[in-house]
């Protein structure tokens, strides 16, 4: 059956995605040299995708993250072009159970490109980290 999504501009695409529960992201040298962590889980999605879908993605897979008040952090983990390794960019959070600024984000418009990985640290409720430090200017 035909996806009423399905444009050229939409293709889907194997989306390698990488959480942490303890709400901070993997460290970089994790992904040096081929390697990528343990955690991955390979989801079929759409540039268009937005936080809000991926969080209900990675919820399907983990229960516990269905809890209300799991706060989800989403990342970019890019090559860099300029010199060897990878680079994280946080593109924005979700929460479980709540409405957020984000929850509408694209991958599309925070830049990703394919064979860019995308890292979600997971915090479970109660252990969110305060508002303030959340949002870094880059």
């Amino acid at each position: 059956p035909s996806h009423p999504r399905l444009t050229p501009q939409t293709c889907p695409l194997l989306l390698r995605v990488f959480t942490t529960n303890n709400g901070r992201h993997h460290r970089m040298d994790e992904f040096s040299r081929g390697n990528v962590p343990s955690s991955e889980l390979q989801i079929y999605t759409w540039m268009d995708a937005t936080l809000k879908e991926l969080t209900s993605l990675v919820k399907e897979v983990y229960p516990e993250a269905r809890k209300k008040g799991t706060h989800f952090n989403f990342a970019i983990v890019f090559t860099d072009l300029k010199r060897p390794g990878y680079r994280v960019k946080e593109i924005g959070s979700t929460m479980s159970g709540r409405k957020g600024t984000d929850d509408s984000m694209t991958l599309q418009s925070q830049k990703f490109q394919i064979g860019d990985y995308l890292d979600i640290a997971i915090t479970p409720p109660n252990r969110a980290p305060p508002p303030s430090s959340r949002m870094r200017p880059y």
